[in-house]
C-alpha cells in the first residue's frame, strides 16, 4: 500500500512530490516511534482495545496490513473525538454543579386547567415523554438546558406552552423567541388562542411595534402583569426587563448567535431555564458534538389524524399533468404552494424563475375563477404580510413564492407543495418546505419538479425525499452529502478542523469516545490520578487551542 501526500506545483518544482514527502515522513515516524509518549491511560487502552499511539502514527502512514491500517485510523479518530467530548462533558458537569437553577416544584392551577380544559387534542406518547423530561429538569435545582427536536407539525409548540405554564405556576414569567417577525406573529397567535381560554395574558414584541405600544408592553412586563411574551431579537434589547424571568424558549435557535442568547440569560439573577426547539432535525453525531452540553428530546410521532405526506418526482415535461392535478385539489377546496428558487431570471442559472412562473400559472388559472398570491423577499413587509394573510384566510387558491415561506406559515388547508427546480435546493430546505403541508387531516402531496439532467448529488437528494418523510434520515443523508461544517454554518470557523475524524462518517467512533470520556470523568473528574497525568497535560493543551463549541448558554 502506497501513501499519497497532497502536493502543489510549487512543492513539486522543489522536488517535494508525494514520493519525497513519503521519505521525510518515514524518517520522522522512525524517530517518534521511540519518543512519542502514550497519553491515554492503560485502563482506556485496554477497555477500548486501542492500538498504542506511536504504533498508530506509523501504521497510518506505512501500514503493514489493511487490518493494521484500520486499527491505526480508529485509534487516531478515537483520540481526537475523545478530547472533544472531554471538553464538552467537563463544561456540562461544571454547569450542573457550579450553576444552580430555579426550582419549579409545583404543577399548579394554570397547567392543570389548561391540560384538562383547553388542550386542543390528546398528546402523543412522544409529547408526554418530553413534558415529563422537562418537568424533571425544572424541579431538579439545576438549570434546564434542553434541545427539543421534531419535524414541522410534530407538536413542539404545545410542549413549549406546557413548559411555560410550569414557570407561571411557580411565580415566574416566560419568553418565547423566534428568528423572524412572521414566525413570532404565528407563535403569538397560536399561543394566545390557547391561553386566552384560561385567562392568561400574552403579548408580543417585534421590531415593528409602535413606540406607544412598546412602552406599554415593556412597563407591564417589568411590573409582572404579563406572564408570557413572544418576540424576535427585539427581546434582547437592554430596555426589555422582566420582573421574574424563569423560562426562555427559543425556536429555530441556530439562527441566533451565542452572544445574542447570553444577553437573554442576563435578564435574570439566576439564569432562566432554557428550552431550544429545532424543526431541522440534527443528526445524532452533530447533536453530540455541537450541543453536547444539552439534554436532547425528540418528538418522533405525528399528532393523531395526520397522514404522511406523499412525495412525487416529476420532470419539466409533466407540467400539464401537474396543472390538472392542481385543479382537482382546488376543486376539493384545498390550497397550493408553488415555490421557486429565484425571483428573477439569471443568465448564470437556468432555474424556473418566480415571475415567469407567476405569469404562466396566472394564465393557466385565470381570475375570477382562481385567485393567485405572489410572495418573495423583495416585496415590502406590509405587502408580503397582506399576501400571506390572504392565503391564510383562504382567499387565494395558489401561493407562488420563494423560500420566504419556508418558516412561519401555518395553513392546515394547504395540501400541495410544488417545488420548481427542486434539484437546486438543499435537502434540509426541501424537507422544511415539505413540512408546510400535511398540517390538516387530508392527504397532502409534495411534488418535486426537476430538469432531466441531474447531478449525482441532485439525484440523491430527490431520491431521499421521495423515499422517506423521516427528518432524521433526511438529515443523515444531508450530512453525508454536504459535511458537518456546511450544515451547522461553521465552515469558516475552524471548529471542525479534525485531522482524521469525520462527523459525517464516524458516528460509531464518536459514541465510543463519548462513553469513554464519561466513564473517565466519573472516576476522575479533575484528572488527578497519576495514570492520567499525561492525559491531563494533553487535555489542557487541547482546551487552549479549541473553543468550547458545545456550549449553548
Amino acid at each position: 500500500m502506497q501513501p499519497i501526500y497532497h502536493s502543489t506545483e510549487k512543492l513539486n518544482s522543489a522536488n517535494l512530490h508525494t514520493k519525497a514527502i513519503e521519505k521525510l515522513v518515514y524518517a520522522l515516524t522512525q524517530q517518534i516511534s521511540i519518543n512519542l509518549p502514550e497519553i491515554l491511560s492503560p485502563h482506556i487502552l485496554e477497555t477500548w482495545q486501542l492500538m498504542p499511539r506511536h504504533l498508530a502514527f506509523f501504521e497510518v502512514h506505512f501500514p503493514s496490513t489493511p487490518d493494521k491500517l484500520k486499527l491505526a485510523r480508529y485509534r487516531l479518530k478515537f483520540e481526537e473525538l475523545f478530547f472533544m467530548q472531554m471538553q464538552i462533558l467537563r463544561f456540562k458537569n461544571h454547569r450542573n454543579t457550579e450553576r444552580g437553577g430555579l426550582v419549579f416544584n409545583r404543577v399548579g392551577e394554570k397547567f392543570n386547567e389548561f391540560y384538562s380544559k383547553a388542550l386542543p387534542f390528546e398528546l402523543t406518547g412522544a409529547q408526554k415523554r418530553v413534558v415529563k423530561e422537562i418537568r424533571n429538569d425544572v424541579k431538579s435545582g439545576q438549570q434546564m438546558n434542553r434541545l427539543l427536536q421534531g419535524d414541522v407539525g410534530s407538536g413542539k409548540t404545545i410542549v413549549s406552552v406546557l413548559a411555560m405554564l410550569l414557570a407561571i405556576d411557580n411565580g415566574y414569567q416566560a419568553a418565547l423567541m423566534a428568528p423572524t417577525e412572521i414566525l413570532a406573529q404565528q407563535h403569538f397567535i397560536g399561543v394566545s388562542e390557547l391561553l386566552d381560554q384560561i385567562g392568561l395574558k400574552t403579548t408580543i414584541l417585534t421590531g415593528s411595534a409602535k413606540t406607544k405600544e412598546r412602552k406599554e408592553r415593556l412597563a407591564a412586563l417589568e411590573a409582572g402583569e404579563i406572564s408570557i411574551i413572544v418576540g424576535t431579537h427585539a427581546l434582547l434589547e437592554d430596555r426589555v426587563k422582566f420582573k421574574k424571568l424563569g423560562l426562555v424558549v427559543i425556536d429555530e435557535q441556530h439562527r441566533f448567535g451565542v452572544a445574542q442568547r447570553s444577553r437573554m440569560w442576563a435578564k435574570s439573577k439566576v439564569p432562566p431555564h432554557i428550552l431550544v426547539m429545532s424543526a431541522t432535525p440534527i443528526p445524532r453525531t452533530l447533536a453530540m458534538s455541537f450541543y453536547g452540553d444539552l439534554e436532547v428530546s425528540v418528538i418522533d410521532e405525528l399528532p393523531p389524524g395526520r397522514k404522511p405526506i406523499q412525495t412525487i418526482h416529476k420532470y419539466d415535461a409533466h407540467r400539464l399533468g401537474i396543472f390538472g392535478f392542481m385543479r382537482k385539489e382546488i376543486a376539493k377546496g384545498r390550497q397550493i404552494y408553488v415555490v421557486y428558487p429565484l425571483i428573477e431570471e439569471s443568465e448564470h442559472f437556468q432555474y424556473k424563475d418566480l415571475m415567469d412562473g407567476f405569469e404562466s400559472i396566472s394564465r393557466e388559472f385565470p381570475t375570477p375563477e382562481f385567485q393567485v398570491s405572489v410572495v418573495h423577499g423583495k416585496l415590502k413587509p406590509a405587502d408580503k404580510e397582506m399576501e400571506m394573510q390572504r392565503f391564510v384566510r383562504g382567499e387565494t387558491h395558489i401561493m407562488v413564492a420563494t423560500t420566504v415561506i419556508e418558516v412561519g406559515v401555518n395553513v392546515p388547508n394547504a395540501s400541495v407543495m410544488i417545488i420548481e427546480s427542486a434539484e437546486k435546493f438543499g435537502l434540509a430546505q426541501l424537507h422544511q418546505l415539505r413540512g408546510r403541508v400535511g398540517r390538516g387531516g387530508e392527504q397532502s402531496y409534495c411534488v418535486l419538479i426537476t430538469d432531466y439532467k441531474l447531478t449525482s448529488d441532485g439525484r440523491t437528494r430527490i431520491e431521499t425525499m421521495v423515499r422517506t418523510n423521516d427528518g432524521f434520515e433526511v438529515a443523515e443523508a444531508d450530512l453525508n452529502l454536504r459535511g458537518p461544517g456546511n450544515i451547522m454554518g461553521t465552515q469558516q470557523s475552524g471548529v471542525l478542523d479534525f485531522n482524521i475524524a469525520n462527523l459525517a462518517t464516524d458516528g460509531k467512533v464518536l459514541k465510543v469516545a463519548r462513553e469513554a470520556a464519561q466513564m473517565l470523568l466519573t472516576q476522575d473528574p479533575n484528572l488527578t490520578l497519576p495514570e492520567n497525568a499525561l492525559l491531563r497535560k494533553s487535555f489542557i493543551s487541547y482546551a487552549k487551542k479549541h473553543p468550547n463549541w458545545g456550549s449553548i448558554s
